[in-house]
């Protein structure tokens, strides 16, 4: 299944010079965050396929005011096409009472509380963050270091891939992909990305060995 990833930027080869066989192909667009609403309407119109996204740091105004379509996966297991996708949005906490930004441990506590989800899913295809994981793409500063356990994650559920924004290109040399030793492969979606998800067998795509959902941060 071929995805169009975007985060972060209005790429002009999407939105000032779009053409149409660009994205030929695509079934659904993944958006990873810090994005305006009336782009992602105008993404879902021009490729005219299914939006899921999460929330960047600075999309508070997308609470209330969600792009018209797009479905929000945020601390949801969202099934399409027989993937699986898990969505964790927000950045590091650096201001108090921002909406979409959680300390290591409330972003642990939001992956607990998803974790009986994941579990009756059979796992997870694809994890759609906003933030990098720790050691894989972040940076030093609070605002855009990585969160551990994202790591935790994909070592106990072994994605396919992890999606992510919140590092942007013009901050320096930024390498955009990444291999995890979980096997999942980590691309930062920053501008945009297409995809090719490999086909899905007919078993489940990752063979699990794990017997019960976590209680705990202990248990990721």
């Amino acid at each position: 299944m071929k995805i169009l990833a975007v985060a972060d930027v209005e790429d002009r080869l999407l939105y000032n010079h779009f053409k149409k066989e660009r994205t030929e192909g695509v079934e659904l667009i993944v958006a990873c965050g810090d994005l305006r609403a009336d782009y992602m309407d105008y993404l879902m119109t021009m490729v005219n396929v299914p939006m899921i996204y999460v929330r960047g740091n600075h999309d508070d105004a997308l609470i209330d005011k969600p792009p018209l379509g797009a479905v929000c996966i945020e601390d949801r297991i969202y099934k399409f096409k027989g993937y699986r996708f898990m969505g964790l949005g927000g950045c590091m906490r650096y201001k108090d009472r921002a909406k979409n930004m959680y300390t290591e441990k409330e972003m642990t506590s939001r992956v607990v509380r998803l974790a009986p989800k994941a579990f009756i899913a059979g796992g997870i295809d694809v994890l759609v963050t906003h933030a990098p994981a720790k050691g894989y793409g972040d940076l030093t500063d609070l605002p855009h270091r990585g969160y551990d356990v994202f790591n935790k994650v994909m070592s106990r559920y072994k994605p396919s891939y992890m999606l992510h924004g919140h590092v942007h290109a013009n901050y320096g040399r930024i390498k955009t992909e990444y291999e995890h030793p979980s096997g999942t492969h980590i691309v930062n979606a920053y501008g945009f990305k297409i995809i090719d998800l490999p086909d899905l067998p007919d078993k489940p795509v990752r063979s699990h060995n794990y017997s019960a959902e976590p209680s705990s941060e202990n248990d990721i």
